[in-house]
């Protein structure tokens, strides 16, 4: 409680004796009249005009000593690189440099995914947390290591770019509990259904190597987390903290129904997108309903805390994902609705000079409990991931 209060009067404190004062005005602004927030509406034209400042700001964040991904905040500036990060931006970024054929884009993507292999634990993981910190491997970071790699090694045909993958793959395999779920090298110990969004690239090297081993521990864990799906469509152990694992933040809930989605397409098994679908449904009727999101919810579908764009953002895919699947036009309608504000909230920061230009902050308002007064480079990943797949659908 104390940390935390010190945190917020240093955050506050830096923010109001600066030049910044003035985002938390615009913030304060557009909370308290909430009809401006939910009804703004953005055309393709200007959405693209918002993802290119995204992937700039993207650009903007990549360390120049090691090429791997920071984050910024108000106190404190820049962070040292994010190797979970740094690995599923990757995809985001290929995919912007293929539409808009930006080889140098491509070139700094393949640096970064150099990096990631100097640093691949002798085990086959990938630490937790910041690069300075140099913690122990985690089974959910290496999972997002993995998905950058393997993109990297599609793109460039090079086996030294999928070779860390299956390594880090049996590595997952040799780890895994009895059960299905994994809570050796899981983050805090804990047995999370999260681990979803590591059954996706797990799954993904399954098939590019024929090696059955890794797609056994997929259905595995797949089918523990729907052992932990209540009727409402929520999930018990959802949280990446365990004070508050009985109302998980969007951001989690957000990455289980991804994983789940994504696996079923691949594995032709629908009960896993129908278990995503019950959940993504409850958000769905909430936000119509409400006009927003909160940042967590409780196992009777409670909100509570401020929005977490980086969850606004992945929920969005979900949605997206939903419609592509079953052609459902309401899936479509709300992924748009929030794209439209994650767009607002991105042009509050009109200063092109600022290095919080372009990027997604961590909630909205800046207060918010979830990375306060800071732009975490996985908002804005998942924000421009967000913008293209929209403009991908609507072309």
């Amino acid at each position: 409680m104390i940390r935390s209060l010190k945190r917020y009067a240093v955050n506050f404190l830096r923010v109001i004796f600066s030049r910044d004062i003035h985002h938390l005005l615009r913030d304060a602004t557009s909370f308290y009249l909430s009809h401006r927030f939910i009804r703004v509406k953005y055309s393709q034209e200007q959405k693209k005009n918002c993802l290119q400042d995204a992937i700039i700001w993207l650009e903007k964040s990549i360390n120049p000593d090691d090429g791997g991904f920071r984050t910024w905040y108000y106190a404190g500036g820049w962070t040292s690189s994010y190797p979970e990060t740094s690995g599923y931006i990757i995809p985001t970024l290929l995919e912007y440099a293929q539409k808009q054929h930006r080889q140098d884009l491509i070139q700094r993507c393949i640096q970064t995914a150099d990096w990631l292999i100097e640093i691949q634990k002798p085990t086959g993981g990938w630490q937790s947390g910041y690069i300075h910190e140099n913690k122990k491997e985690v089974v959910f970071n290496t999972g997002q290591v993995i998905r950058g790699l393997y993109a990297i090694y599609k793109k460039t045909g090079e086996i030294k770019y999928l070779n860390p993958c299956i390594k880090a793959c049996e590595w997952l395999c040799s780890i895994q509990e009895e059960d299905g779920s994994w809570q050796k090298h899981a983050f805090m110990n804990k047995k999370r259904v999260y681990e979803s969004y590591v059954d996706h690239p797990l799954l993904l090297i399954a098939l590019e190597t024929g090696k059955k081993e890794f797609e056994l521990a997929v259905r595995k864990n797949l089918h523990w987390i729907l052992t932990q799906q209540l009727a409402n469509g929520w999930f018990e152990n959802c949280d990446n903290t365990i004070k508050h694992n009985d109302r998980p933040i969007l951001h989690t809930i957000a990455y289980t129904l991804d994983g789940l989605i994504q696996c079923g397409i691949l594995l032709n098994e629908t009960k896993y997108i129908q278990s995503a679908q019950i959940a993504a449904d409850r958000l769905l009727e909430i936000f119509n309903r409400n006009g927003w999101l909160n940042g967590r919810w409780n196992n009777e579908w409670k909100g509570s805390q401020a929005m977490i764009c980086t969850g606004g953002a992945q929920i969005a895919i979900v949605w997206m994902r939903l419609f592509k699947y079953n052609q459902h036009a309401k899936y479509l309608e709300a992924a748009q609705k929030m794209n439209n504000q994650l767009c607002f909230i991105q042009k509050h920061h009109l200063d092109k000079s600022h290095p919080s230009f372009g990027a997604i902050p961590g909630s909205f308002p800046l207060w918010g409990r979830y990375e306060p007064f800071g732009f975490p480079n996985w908002a804005t990943k998942y924000f421009a991931d967000s913008i293209m797949m929209e403009l991908e659908i609507l072309k």
